[in-house]
């Protein structure tokens, strides 16, 4: 799988001494600049400490069959804003030869948020993952054409936990779901919408076409 993160820091600079410290004790892979500029921090078939506490598709231990990917970007505590048009540029390559290489289902190009949701907002509501669908990289979200089947919220919970979340805390659990899937609401709360999109989801799993 592939992982996702904003660094969360002030500056470019900050963030690759963070990353590269033995005493911060945090690593990833690749961090990509917003100007586009990649570095590769750590060999792809070396273990990278970027995603901490974490969980999906019943993998928790996360770190071990992951690749990590930095973008540069303050986050939510420093100014969050969208990712330039040179840093997704400089992903999409990077992303699309890993992909390839490693044979990764577009299911498991995931964000940090998805993996930890407790924990972590990463890459957040911002990051464009219609561009990366758009380039088959990473599922786009789906249109909603029927209602949800789900009779309740343990029905909808239920289902998060098949399509690959931790439901232990459940509203950081939907706030991770709507953050990637449905960004323009991020209120933590169970609705129709929210319903039928894991629904298709499911559904186009099960039909065979998220890999």
């Amino acid at each position: 799988m592939v992982v996702l993160h904003y660094t969360g820091m002030e500056t470019a600079e900050a963030a690759l001494e963070r990353l590269c410290s033995e005493e911060a004790e945090v690593s990833a892979h690749y961090m990509i600049e917003e100007n586009g500029t990649v570095h590769r921090l750590v060999r792809e078939d070396r273990r990278a400490w970027h995603a901490g506490r974490s969980y999906w598709r019943g993998v928790t231990d996360v770190n071990s069959a992951a690749i990590g990917i930095e973008l540069v970007n303050p986050g939510h505590e420093f100014g969050y804003r969208p990712f330039p048009d040179a840093q997704m540029e400089a992903l999409l390559p990077l992303l699309a030869d890993m992909v390839q290489r490693h044979d990764i289902p577009r299911a498991n190009v995931v964000g940090h948020s998805d993996v930890a949701p407790a924990r972590k907002e990463d890459p957040g509501e911002l990051f464009d993952w219609d561009l990366l669908a758009a380039h088959r990289l990473a599922l786009r979200t789906p249109r909603v054409t029927r209602p949800s089947p789900f009779e309740n919220d343990g029905a909808f919970f239920l289902a998060l936990e098949r399509w690959g979340y931790d439901i232990s805390d459940q509203q950081a659990a939907v706030r991770a779901f709507q953050r990637r899937w449905r960004p323009h609401i991020i209120d933590g709360q169970v609705d129709g919408e929210c319903s039928a999109i894991l629904f298709a989801l499911l559904l186009d799993r099960d039909e065979g076409r998220t890999r």
